[in-house]
């Protein structure tokens, strides 16, 4: 029996013909981004592998566009309950984090507050000279619903 291997599949409302999926193997992260089909390929496959099934996390809520900004808050639910909230910030004209993560920063903290942390989440810290892609998104939305999941215990 091989080492055991997990798929997250994501879905990002700002991508919507894609599905993102990361196929965690040891200390291995694959990244695919695939059309629709793939959530009914993930069905077929269901018959081949075994399923661990998690519980949903999702975080949905209202989008708004702020000068160059664009700010999701997300209601984060896991199972229909209440988790907590997300806010997603994105500076438009730059797509390398470093040049934009002290703008990103300041913004944040005129509503939030001393909430912000000043080092970039710890996703990004390696990329900061590297052009921000979709998939780096739907990294750190895996990186914050896993600390959801660790929070209520449920892995």
């Amino acid at each position: 029996m091989g080492a055991q291997r997990t798929v997250h599949v994501l879905h990002n409302s700002e991508q919507p013909a894609s599905v993102f999926a990361l196929l965690e193997s040891g200390t291995k992260v694959v990244p695919l981004i695939a059309d629709g089909l793939f959530d009914l390929m993930m069905i077929k496959f269901a018959t081949m592998y075994t399923s661990k099934k998690q519980t949903k996390i999702e975080s949905k809520g209202p989008r708004f566009e702020i000068g160059d900004f664009c700010v999701k808050l997300g209601s984060v639910t896991m199972s229909q309950n209440f988790k907590g909230v997300l806010v997603e910030v994105e500076y438009r004209p730059c797509v390398v984090p470093g040049e934009a993560w002290n703008l990103i920063k300041e913004f944040l903290q005129g509503f939030i507050g001393s909430a912000v942390a000043n080092q970039p989440p710890p996703y990004l810290q390696n990329r900061m000279n590297d052009i921000y892609q979709p998939m780096d998104t739907i990294h750190q939305y895996l990186d914050h619903f896993g600390q959801y999941r660790k929070a209520t215990g449920v892995l």
